[in-house]
């Protein structure tokens, strides 16, 4: 500020633009709300066409997908289990997997046999 009269009209402008950016921001914002409900509306339309229509949509009931980390996060799990000097935790870690997958792949595996 200038210490003079100058600084009246500073802040007016100041405040204006502090208008004039929340006004802009709330825009922005209104805009992607609106795209993200469209394309919630576009998805929806494709997949009940796509049912319509016979076709499959998302994973079959029942089918397991696997992966390599998922096969190696099992070996490890299994491994460490059947060694028993580490706790539950510290599997998870080594395996790096979140708790509710390791105790999914450990209960896999003691269904399979294998632990």
């Amino acid at each position: 500020m200038t210490g003079s009269d100058v600084d009246v009209i500073l802040e007016g402008i100041n405040k204006y633009l502090m208008i004039l950016a929340e006004k802009q921001i709330q825009s922005a914002f209104q805009t992607a709300q609106h795209e993200v409900e469209l394309l919630h509306k576009r998805t929806s339309e494709g997949v009940r066409k796509a049912q319509a229509e016979g076709k499959q949509v998302g994973i079959e009931q029942g089918r397991k997908l696997t992966t390599k980390k998922s096969i190696k996060a099992k070996q490890i799990i299994a491994e460490k289990l059947n060694d028993g000097n580490l706790t539950d935790r510290e599997i998870m870690l080594l395996a790096g997997v979140a708790k509710n997958t390791y105790y999914k792949y450990k209960r896999e595996r003691a269904d399979e046999g294998i632990i």
